[in-house]
Formats: structure tokens, C-alpha cells, sequence
């Protein structure tokens, strides 16, 4: 749709781009550096984008204030989408009914009484923050259970460590039956972080809790504390891969092999995968300022996108998060989303253990 009083406007896949701008005889007045008069834009367009919150006055062309979505570089971020693509409430009732329906959940099986979830990403993702926040939530306060590093080089998780999500503050015997594991994070090809290898013994349940990961010495029989017979509860029952949503752009065909690698051979284990995109709220203004816009930002879907092809996944596996980093205070649009992914995983925990109910028919194995 166009629009003729001296700035024409067309719109393709919801983006802007400069080379959509006409300013007509007027190019040839900036060329001798004269001022250009931007021609004001009609009241009932004001505050519609692409014109909300622009300026329009008289000034040279490489100062003039642009349309959303357009900059004097050619750059371009579309804006917002008429509608979200995925459906969440914010409201806090649907905070309230989400952890309740983690504080209640219960796996769907005899013969465990913990779901245990084994996140694996790249050094720097956001897997440990991802646990402390989940933790947060429920404490009610932000904390740091799993101890997070700074470095984006080297992984500041080392060995296997399992969290227990706590369902209050004080409470010793106020755990949820949600397990999230820990490990060292994973890198390009065996040479660097968690080795193919190590990360599939931990999930057939052969690594003992805080064994110390190394790519020069992999799991084996005689590793001290080796599970030789893991039973079911040993067993990670979903893996949840982490990626960053400021670091997609960057990720190296290699991290992508990788990934793709431990997937075929996580899914010849019969365990499902689903994925974190991490970091939405680093991307861009809009979702930095307010969580619930991650829906409706065109960028995110994007990413979304990105990420699904670099885990060789369909996006209706992943959902993205906001973990607690900076905040000091809980935020109720910021739990829900983590709330939403907490049970977004449990719900492929239960499809595993129906999957296997068949395999695990003796007495409860605790």
C-alpha cells in the first residue's frame, strides 16, 4: 500500500527498507548539502508504525530522522507483528496456575519419582541461569543455586551436578519432582568441552553425581562411581538443548555438526529433545523493555528460526526464555515465561516415560 505525499512506502514480509524511500526532485538538492523539507505526514498515520514515535522536520538528509525499521545505513528491523504467533497470558493467575501445575506434577510412571532433565548447550548459553531462575521462581526470591560463570570462552561447569527444584523458601521436604542436571558445556568437534560421548553416558544414566569432566579422560567402566546397571531413575528422561539468541548469528557450522550429531544419536536412546533460546531480552528494545512483546517480535521468530536449523529441529520444540541475571527482584512476566518452558519440557519427560513404561515392570526402583 502507498501513499503519495513525498515519502512512498511499500511493505514486504513486514520490513521497510530504505531503497523504499522516495524523495523524489529533492535528492538532487542534497547533493549540493542543502537542506531538504520532509514533507509532514498526515495525523492518521502518525500513530501507526511505521510513523509512531518519528520525527519529521526540515534537515539534511544524512540527519533526517527516518520511519521505524529504516536507518540512513540501509539497516532495517521490522516492526512488531499484528499478532502474536504463540498465545501466552500474562496475567498473574496464569503465573499462580503454572506453578502450580509444576509443583503438582507427578512423572508418568511407577517406577520414578523424579523427572530427570539434562540441559546441553555451549559455553556462555544460559544453562545454569536457567536453573537458578527456575529455582528463583519458586523460592520467590532471584538466587543463584547453580553458581554461574562470566567467561564465554570456558565453561565454568565442570562435573554433573543435579538440582533439585525446591517448592518454597524454607522447606527441606518441599521439593518438586523436577531435576535439572548440570554439565560442562559443549563445544566444536571432541576436542573441546563435553565429548559426544560423556554427554551419552550421562544420559543412559552411567555418570555418578559430581563426576569431573575432561576430553582427555572420557567415561568408562573403571571411571570411580560408574553406574554399570543404570535403572530408569539413573536415566535422563529429556534433554534440553540451550543456545543464545545474541550468539545465533555467530555459531559456527561446526557447533551446528555438533549439535546435530548428539541428536541422532540422543534420538536412537527413544529420549526427547526440546530447546532454550535463551537471551531474548539482549536482542532488541522492544522485548528488553517488555518480556510479553516476544511473541510479536518479527526478530525473535526469526531467531527462532535460526536456531531450529542449527539443532536440526522443528521450532515447535523451542521456546524462548528470559533467565534472571542483573534483577535482584522477581517479575511476573519474566516467571511465566520460564514457567511455560519448565512445562513445555515436563510434558516430553512424560512422553519418554510412557514410551519405556513397557521396558520397567519390576518393583518401584528408588
Amino acid at each position: 500500500m502507498s501513499f503519495s505525499f513525498g515519502i512512498s512506502t511499500s511493505r514486504t514480509n513486514n520490513t521497510l527498507s530504505t531503497s523504499e524511500i522516495k524523495l523524489g526532485a529533492e535528492d538532487a538538492a542534497v547533493k549540493d548539502n542543502k537542506e531538504v523539507t520532509v514533507p509532514k505526514v498526515p495525523a492518521f498515520l502518525v500513530n501507526q508504525s511505521p510513523f509512531k514515535n518519528c520525527t519529521f522536520k526540515n534537515e539534511k538528509k544524512e540527519d533526517a530522522v527516518l520511519p521505524l525499521g529504516i536507518t540512513n545505513l540501509g539497516s532495517t528491523w521490522p516492526p512488531p507483528l499484528p499478532s502474536p504467533w504463540r498465545n501466552v497470558t500474562w496475567t498473574k493467575e496464569a503465573r499462580e496456575t503454572l506453578m502450580e501445575m509444576v509443583k503438582s506434577y507427578k512423572p508418568a510412571s511407577d517406577y520414578v519419582s523424579e523427572a530427570r532433565v539434562l540441559l546441553l548447550g555451549p559455553v556462555g548459553a544460559g544453562k545454569s541461569s536457567f536453573i537458578s531462575s527456575v529455582q528463583s521462581v519458586f523460592s520467590g526470591r532471584v538466587l543463584n543455586r547453580a553458581m554461574v560463570g562470566s567467561s564465554s570462552s570456558t565453561s565454568f561447569t565442570k562435573k554433573l551436578q543435579s538440582f533439585s527444584i525446591r517448592a518454597g523458601r524454607e522447606k527441606a521436604d518441599g521439593s518438586t519432582a523436577l531435576v535439572l542436571c548440570d554439565v560442562m558445556g559443549i563445544g566444536e568437534g571432541e576436542t573441546a568441552g563435553l565429548t559426544l560421548h560423556d554427554a551419552l553416558c550421562v544420559i543412559q544414566g552411567h555418570v555418578p553425581e559430581g563426576h569431573q569432566f575432561s576430553p582427555e579422560q572420557p567415561v568408562k567402566s573403571e571411571t570411580s562411581g560408574y553406574i554399570k546397571k543404570p535403572g530408569l531413575k539413573d536415566k535422563v528422561h529429556c534433554v534440553v538443548f540451550v543456545v543464545d539468541a545474541s550468539k545465533i548469528n555467530t555459531y559456527s557450522k561446526g557447533l551446528s555438526s555438533t549439535f546435530q550429531k548428539l541428536r541422532e544419536h540422543i534420538s536412537n536412546l527413544g529420549v526427547h529433545q526440546v530447546a532454550l533460546l535463551t537471551h531474548v531480552d539482549e536482542i532488541c528494545k522492544e522485548t528488553s523493555q517488555d518480556i510479553t512483546h516476544v511473541y510479536r517480535n518479527p526478530t525473535v521468530q526469526q531467531l527462532m528460526a535460526k536456531a531450529g536449523a542449527l539443532l536440526g529441529m522443528a521450532t515447535s520444540y523451542i521456546v524462548p526464555v528470559k533467565n534472571y541475571s542483573s534483577q535482584l527482584e522477581l517479575e511476573e512476566n519474566t516467571d511465566i515465561l520460564l514457567l511455560t518452558a519448565v512445562d513445555h519440557i515436563l510434558q516430553y519427560v512424560n512422553l519418554y516415560l510412557q514410551d519405556t513404561a513397557a521396558e520397567y515392570k519390576g518393583p518401584f526402583d528408588m
